[in-house]
């Protein structure tokens, strides 16, 4: 017998392919016992799955499929090639990553492997399929990679349907986490709110509009549906991605496309993906039938005028208009033509009720823009008033998760549910995710970005999820912050200082650390006691999987400026990764104060802990000076708080950004697009631009929340 232990708030992607081997091995008469630990390492291997054997020896995480492996082939039921089988088991760790492009990789190697295959080992089930598949099943930001990958998406399939006792296990497994975690709280936050009508499973709704990319805002209302469907409670429920396309002026296949994008990078996969241009004619046919029973009108009032009566009270010249002139004039509006061009529909709820959101909101508009969709086929389009509480009810939502800036208009939801006799659907809403000194309102971040005051919606300073990755924050720690807040109403704006403290927390012990000289000014130190140049490997990190690094030792170094203004004769001071030296020499400029050259001693026998000053340096070697540029950023507005009447080019903070250009060390030309570095006493780094020929690299600074 052997037993699992699990720890309940690791990543799915691991604790899912260790559990099926598991569940593989018992399928074979093997017994394996099921622990779960409400933490997010278990046991003295602090993994997130640890095996114990009968004699107590302990294996943890991707370790276990192969002891599995071992145990099945003395017991003579390996079938196929081990070699074969070993060799995926080997390479289930990048399968595990919650990366969407890092993923991209290994799936297109499974992709290739699967071309001719039903197994992956073989002609029959073997452990490799079973491990992988269950790497498939538990990464949910594979998800839609698997699905765009014919062949890996058949096997996936066949292997479920062929073996059916598999995803059972896996889904009974499931449920007993799911059991386990009900005694805690899985996130940080409190998410017992208490929704009711749940017995029968959640059905969530995400309903972006596809005039933008999605940002932190969107991520937050993304994240929690996918929570509230697939986490809460013990059944499993659904997510619907609606695209809530309806303005087609604003809208487009572009900015569709990219939010199916992030959502796959932040790891929610929608169990549907539908759109509300799907439902035109039933809107259309469901707003006629408001006309007919006397519930909604056609108004041509100009919309300043509107404006105004509505913020006033004042009843419309229209509301008691007819119900065949109604209709005419709604048709009028369906053809396009020019009297058609100057009504809407409005519904006939109030004049002067206290929440103003209910004082005849218009629920059609004209619009001759050709859908990106649709064409030209309508010219007539519901407001979103109209279509989030007809489409919750039509797709069988049963909870609308939203934010609080709809509260107002959550009585508006009811009324078009009641007034069209449709089903009812519960609101639960929770406060945006804000944070001091952000724009998150979509008009005014396409502005910044129309107006060129940032490079694009990808730009780092932008709060898109695009804009947020390209700076150097890591999808597991924008995941754990948003998820972290629950499903709170309070309202409280946020220090960026305190998102950026968790990112830290990943990158610190994956980040490589390397050697930066700002170039301005830099000083030149003639290194005494050195006899040639020579070149040893050190430690990247004090992680020792990150490898190790070149270090060139020279008679020449360069350091900055502003380490060598702090230098004092006959000082001893510490070089980094080399050891002591004495400055027996400054020589400085007499107007400008500005060191010009140093004259260092190598003094290797001496305490570097009992130094004052630790210092970078560089070799001064062509070889060992890669040109990088440096990019710093700040807030993109200096205003705290922005109203919704503000104007948000006189709250731009100029610049915004700022550059410097470094000599780095030598083993930076190896890096990549995305790499996450540390310059040592610098900061942190994500690449975003390798070096290359007459090129040189660009990199991003990654705040640490250090400003609190």
């Amino acid at each position: 017998m052997v037993t699992l232990t699990v720890a309940l708030k690791a990543n799915t992607a691991l604790t899912i392919p260790v559990f099926s081997a598991g569940a593989y091995a018992a399928h074979h008469g093997i017994q394996v016992d099921n622990v779960f630990e409400n933490t997010s390492s278990v046991g003295s291997t602090k993994s997130t799955v640890e095996l114990v054997t009968d004699s107590g020896d302990k294996l943890a995480d991707a370790a276990i499929p192969r002891f599995f492996l071992d145990l099945l082939s003395s017991a003579g039921r390996v079938q196929g090639k081990q070699s074969e089988i070993e060799e995926w088991l080997n390479r289930l760790h990048p399968f595990t990553v919650l990366d969407f492009k890092a993923l991209e990789i290994p799936v297109k190697e499974l992709e290739s492997h699967l071309t001719l295959r039903s197994h992956m080992a073989g002609y029959s089930i073997t452990l490799a399929d079973i491990v992988i598949w269950g790497v498939l099943r538990g990464n949910r930001v594979i998800v839609g990679l698997r699905r765009n990958n014919q062949n890996a998406n058949r096997w996936f399939k066949f292997i479920e349907s062929t073996y059916p006792w598999l995803p059972e296990a896996v889904a009974d497994f499931q449920g007993q986490a799911q059991q386990n975690k009900a005694a805690a709280n899985p996130t940080g936050a409190n998410y017992n709110i208490g929704l009711k009508n749940t017995e029968n499973g959640i059905v969530c709704r995400f309903p972006p509009e596809p005039s933008g990319y999605l940002h932190i805002g969107h991520a937050k209302a993304a994240l929690l549906n996918d929570y509230f469907a697939h986490e809460y409670g013990d059944r499993c429920g659904v997510l619907i991605c609606r695209f809530d396309d309806t303005n087609p002026s604003k809208e487009s296949q572009e900015f569709q496309d990219s939010i199916l994008y992030d959502l796959s990078l932040l790891g929610v996969t929608p169990d549907r993906i539908t759109y509300s241009s799907n439902y035109f004619q039933q809107m259309y046919e469901a707003c006629i039938g408001l006309i007919k029973s006397g519930k909604a009108y056609a108004d041509n009032t100009t919309k300043e005028v509107m404006q105004d009566q509505r913020m006033k009270g004042i009843v419309s010249a229209c509301r008691d208009m007819s119900v065949d002139e109604t209709l005419a004039h709604f048709e009028e509006m369906k053809s396009g033509s020019q009297d058609g061009l100057q009504w809407c529909i409005r519904a006939k709820i109030s004049v002067d009720d206290v929440n103003k959101a209910l004082r005849d909101p218009v629920i059609y508009r004209c619009n001759h823009q050709p859908h990106h969709r649709t064409g030209t086929t309508w010219k007539i389009y519901p407001t979103y008033d109209f279509c989030a509480p007809f489409l919750d009810s039509l797709e069988q939502v049963t909870h609308a998760l939203r934010t609080n800036e709809y509260r107002d208009r959550n009585p508006q939801y009811y009324w078009i549910q009641n007034a069209l006799d449709i089903r009812k659907v519960d609101i639960w809403d929770f406060s945006r995710l804000n944070f001091i000194r952000t724009v998150l309102s979509k008009r005014k971040l396409t502005k910044i970005v129309d107006e060129n005051v940032v490079w694009g919606w990808d730009d780092p300073r932008m709060p898109t999820v695009r804009g947020i990755r390209r700076r150097g924050c890591t999808i597991p720690a924008l995941r754990e912050f948003i998820l972290k807040q629950g499903p709170s109403q309070n309202i409280v704006n946020m220090d960026w200082t305190q998102f950026w403290a968790v990112n830290k927390k990943y990158i610190d012990p994956v980040a490589a650390r390397y050697t930066a000289i700002p170039k301005l000014d830099a000083v030149t130190g003639f290194v005494s006691g050195i006899e040639e140049a020579a070149a040893v490997e050190k430690p990247k990190h004090k992680n020792p999987a990150l490898g190790t690094k070149k270090v060139i030792y020279g008679k020449e170094v360069l350091i900055s400026q502003d380490d060598a203004r702090l230098f004092k004769d006959n000082e001893v001071i510490t070089l980094m990764n080399w050891g002591n030296a004495i400055v027996s020499k400054i020589t400085a400029d007499p107007q400008t104060g500005k060191v010009t050259a140093l004259q260092l001693k190598l003094d290797l026998q001496s305490d570097p802990k009992k130094t004052e000053k630790k210092v970078t340096w560089l070799a001064k070697d062509p070889a060992n000076m890669i040109s990088v540029d440096l990019y710093a950023f700040e807030h993109l507005v200096t205003k705290d708080k922005i109203e919704k009447d503000d104007e948000i080019s006189q709250y731009l903070t100029k610049p915004s950004e700022s550059h410097t250009e470094v000599w780095a060390d030598c083993n930076v030309s190896k890096l990549s697009t995305d790499d996450i570095i540390q310059f040592d006493r610098t900061g942190y780094f994500r690449v975003d631009k390798a070096c290359s020929e007459g090129h040189a690299a660009v990199m991003f600074n990654i705040p640490t929340g250090k400003g609190a």
